[in-house]
């Protein structure tokens, strides 16, 4: 009797093992205590409010746990909402050359309005919208945090788009990828190491800005909402160390928990991505290890590839093999003229018109007559577009403009330029210094994957670490000393800001192929001409992403480093930040709209001539080609 066939390609996850461990009853218990913690806090977000009243804050510690837990879901509410803007906008600017001209200017002016222009304006409409409920400043503070993240993502994932290496492109052209497959098999993967560290960076920087978003003060009304952010606002307000010490620690906890069960396990799972294997050891992480070995979750994966395939094999607009983009229509019938497919246009055999004696016949006067109308079509939409958008910035140009100078006089406004001037002044010195310092220790680190491992978590909390515990020393010293204040408090503008540089350069430290380093090393360059000819032209498109994101941060982080206060004490320094701020404090909405303004228009000038210009060079000369 012959025994039974069985395939020896069956997959060991159709067997469904539920033989439950140890180790699945330890990650259930991780992942049902964060399901927990988070129901709890998203329960808290609709409580009753009403303006005026704000919630009561404690600086008693045992009020840290949920606090922090408070502060956690604003914070990963607003990175998926950043997620997804980066992988729809970034996607668009890079692929549609019309919708790049209006972003790319548009970024620019978002990334460069500070923190308290958007309070000003968030705060009074989420209040009016949700009125009598805690959750109208909830949604402005997520808001707000948002606006801290996505402009980082954002660049990353726009400039990993334009980079993209030719033997990638001609890869998805070879398997007849179609742009959706390809975005998500091809591009989404080469840009997916640069994302997640600037998700990690802008996760980190989300932090800096709580104090600020959940500490709002606008038009002299001061609105708490619970979190770590208030807590710290209160203990400098009332200057009391052992509060800010017991918020220290709180951060540091929370820090290396979503490093070791978010950002660990994303980077040890962003091994997969990876083009080439090298001889150091992968990125070890104990949680991802506990999710992939046991047995419960083993079932998961044919759920997992299903749902995936499903996903990549999306094409738009597409119903059974017919699709409407390119005038691919198969099988479909319109008033009684039959529509061939097009053949691919890999093979040109196929495609020559001594193959198709038929088509010209039934198809020419159909796709010639779209073709010309589309293309005629497209004109008009793409001059309508420039003609709206360019109508557009007139008219809100001549609106702000008006609004502006029906109380501020000619002379302030030349006044607040001048004080543009000296930020932008202690900006461009900040990042001279931050590059010198940060890009040889980012390629270090970066070339190193033990270091990296080692130094990440360590990175994440000084980048996460918010300034304004800071204060208190920055304050005393100047006090004590009698030091200058226009230069003491210029370091506190980059000491938030300078890790975009840092995580960037990592980044692309960590992407130098391995075949290009022992190139290098048997040709026996001098460490010059190593960093010469293979380590700045690699780095080189990520550094030009986290300087501009540096330089941007440095003009919101001017707003709370040009005024620092220790509980009664207050130091006031020279830059368009303070005046901000302290007419943001009063509601003078005229004077916040012209520092805001003249913000904008510096670092959209800054941009246009000089960034933009390093970008173009670095996706011209500087794109890593194999």
């Amino acid at each position: 009797m012959k025994a039974p066939k069985t395939s020896v390609y069956q997959s060991p996850d159709t067997q469904i093992q539920r033989r439950l461990t140890v180790w699945d009853a330890v990650v259930f218990l991780i992942l049902f205590g964060i399901f927990i913690s988070l129901s709890w806090g998203a329960s808290q977000m609709a409580a009753p409010y009403s303006l005026g009243k704000p919630p009561e804050i404690s600086l008693h510690p045992a009020y840290l746990p949920g606090y922090a837990i408070n502060s956690v879901l604003r914070m990963l509410i607003a990175l998926l909402a950043s997620l997804i803007f980066t992988f729809t906008v970034a996607a668009l600017a890079a692929k549609n050359k019309h919708a790049e001209k209006f972003i790319l200017p548009m970024l620019d002016i978002l990334e460069s309005v500070p923190i308290l222009g958007y309070l000003s304006i968030s705060i009074l409409a989420f209040i009016q919208l949700f009125p009598n409920s805690l959750l109208g400043p909830q949604l402005a503070a997520i808001f707000v945090i948002f606006t801290s993240q996505v402009w980082n993502m954002t660049l990353s994932l726009y400039q990993s788009l334009k980079t993209l290496p030719s033997d990638l492109k001609d890869t998805a052209a070879v398997f007849q990828l179609n742009a959706w497959q390809k975005f998500w098999r091809v591009e989404v993967p080469y840009a997916m190491p640069s994302l997640l560290w600037n998700t990690m960076i802008s996760m980190s920087a989300g932090w800096f800005f709580v104090v600020a978003s959940e500490a709002i003060s606008v038009s002299n009304q001061e609105i708490l909402l619970p979190g770590i952010g208030s807590y710290i606002s209160l203990a400098i307000q009332e200057a009391n160390l052992g509060a800010v010490y017991y918020a220290i620690g709180a951060m540091f906890l929370i820090i290396l928990l979503y490093d070791q069960l978010l950002f660990r396990p994303l980077l040890a799972w962003m091994e997969h991505f990876k083009a080439e294997r090298d001889e150091n050891p992968p990125l070890h992480s104990w949680f991802y290890n506990w999710l992939v070995k046991p047995h419960f979750f083993k079932g998961k994966g044919i759920v997992q590839y299903s749902m995936s395939d499903a996903w990549l094999r999306l094409r738009g607009l597409k119903l059974r093999g017919f699709e409407l983009k390119g005038l691919k229509l198969t099988g479909l019938k319109l008033t009684g003229l039959e529509l061939r497919r097009f053949r691919s246009e890999k093979d040109p055999r196929k495609n020559s018109s001594t193959d198709q004696p038929n088509s010209r016949g039934k198809l020419s006067f159909f796709a010639d007559f779209s073709c010309e109308s589309s293309s005629s079509v497209s004109g008009i939409l793409v001059f309508l577009w420039y003609v709206i958008l360019w109508l557009s910035v007139v008219v809100a140009s001549m609106l702000l403009f008006q609004f502006i100078t029906e109380t501020i006089s000619s002379a302030e406004i030349l006044q607040v330029c001048y004080l543009g001037a000296v930020t932008l002044f202690k900006i461009i010195i900040l990042i001279v210094i931050a590059s010198f310092i940060w890009i040889p220790v980012g390629v270090w680190i970066g070339l190193n994957p033990k270091i990296r491992e080692f130094s990440q978590p360590i990175i994440q909390f000084l980048a996460a670490f918010p300034i304004n515990l800071i204060y208190p020393i920055a304050v005393t010293l100047i006090l004590y000393y009698n030091l200058n204040v226009e230069i003491w408090t210029t370091p506190l503008m980059i000491l938030g800001t300078q890790w975009y540089i840092l995580f960037n350069v990592i980044a692309g430290a960590a992407t130098i192929p391995r075949d290009l380093q022992l190139a290098v090393k048997n040709f026996g360059l001098s460490s010059w001409l190593k960093w010469k000819r293979l380590i700045l032209p690699v780095i080189f498109p990520y550094y030009v992403t986290g300087a501009m994101t540096a330089a941007a941060g440095c003009w919101n982080v001017s707003i709370v480093s040009e005024v620092l206060a220790w509980g009664d004490e207050k130091l006031v320094a020279t830059g368009l930040g303070s005046y901000i701020t302290e007419h943001t404090a009063v509601g003078d909405f005229p004077r916040i709209v012209l520092g805001i303004a003249v913000m904008c228009c510096y670092v959209v000038l800054i941009n246009r001539l000089l960034w933009q210009r390093l970008y173009h060079l670095a996706t011209s000369r500087f794109a890593l080609e194999s």
